[in-house]
């Protein structure tokens, strides 16, 4: 255990609209030490430290409920609010994100509670492939980022950055000068929302189906600012279980020094079917 230290957690972050892309899938399972509900997370010395991660009374799942109440289909209503009642994380993409965070922050605040969001506006989101879009130009975003720290504020939040930019990168997604510029851009997020007295942020770093050697990240997530940061984020909107994903990560952890982690846990309860294959396999499978 080293000076930069080492923790991992689990928690839900679901996306409700788009798939983002992923290559080949694999398969874990839940470990004793993390929560799907996102309310532990587990540090290096086997000690736990309890979150109560924010619940959304108006998220997708909470208004389906509702719908399917109001239709007099108990039964379908009961099992949808049993995914409401759960921590999930809040995507934020919106052209100007300050509203919506201090919206979100301020009602988790008043509720006790921590909210997960995910910010989601890199230039060439996702390459414009299935979550295409994101910020216009790098001036944009820098605005955009200072804008979603702005309704931060002094609230607490964990912040997940920027799922699939960093692996885009490395899947030389990125061309022409673009890499050195989203490496910058993702280095000055992590700065300014650091700045922010009780915001935790995490990098995204893939999942475990897409990192083949640990090593070629170490050098693109410190340029990222991962020791900025408070550590990386692993498995956001995929379905590996968190037994490989916690080997998967654990190795890139060392890597970086004992980088610490978070993973997302919000699809990946049976994991993917085991003859999926292709988009089967990632974007919503079956099962």
């Amino acid at each position: 255990m080293n000076s930069y230290g080492r923790a991992a957690a689990a928690f839900a972050l679901a996306l409700a609209t788009a798939c983002t892309a992923a290559p080949d899938p694999s398969a874990t399972r839940p470990s004793p030490a993390t929560e799907t509900t996102g309310a532990t997370g587990a540090t290096g010395n086997g000690q736990t430290t309890d979150v109560r991660f924010y619940v959304d009374d108006e998220g997708a799942a909470a208004r389906e409920a509702r719908r399917l109440r109001q239709e007099g289909k108990t039964q379908e209503a009961e099992l949808i609010g049993r995914i409401a009642e759960r921590p999930n994380a809040v995507w934020i993409g919106d052209p100007d994100p300050a509203p919506r965070v201090a919206a979100v922050t301020e009602k988790a605040a008043k509720a006790g509670q921590v909210p997960v969001l995910v910010a989601y506006h890199i230039p060439d989101r996702d390459c414009g492939q299935f979550s295409a879009g994101g910020a216009a130009n790098p001036d944009e975003y820098r605005t955009w980022i200072r804008r979603f720290a702005e309704g931060v504020a002094d609230r607490p939040a964990w912040v997940i950055l920027e799922p699939d930019a960093l692996a885009h990168i490395l899947d030389n997604c990125t061309q022409g000068g673009k890499a050195d510029e989203r490496l910058n851009l993702l280095k000055d997020a992590v700065e300014t929302l650091k700045r922010q007295p009780r915001t935790r942020v995490y990098l995204d770093a893939g999942n475990a189906g897409w990192i083949r050697d640990p090593g070629a990240w170490v050098e693109p997530m410190r340029r990222a600012g991962v020791k900025t940061a408070d550590g990386f984020a692993f498995n956001v909107s995929n379905f590996f279980t968190v037994e490989e994903s916690v080997a998967v990560a654990g190795r890139l952890s060392d890597a970086l020094g004992g980088a610490p982690y978070v993973i997302d846990t919000s699809r990946n309860g049976n994991g993917s079917p085991r003859d999926a294959r292709g988009d089967d396999a990632w974007c919503n499978p079956a099962g």
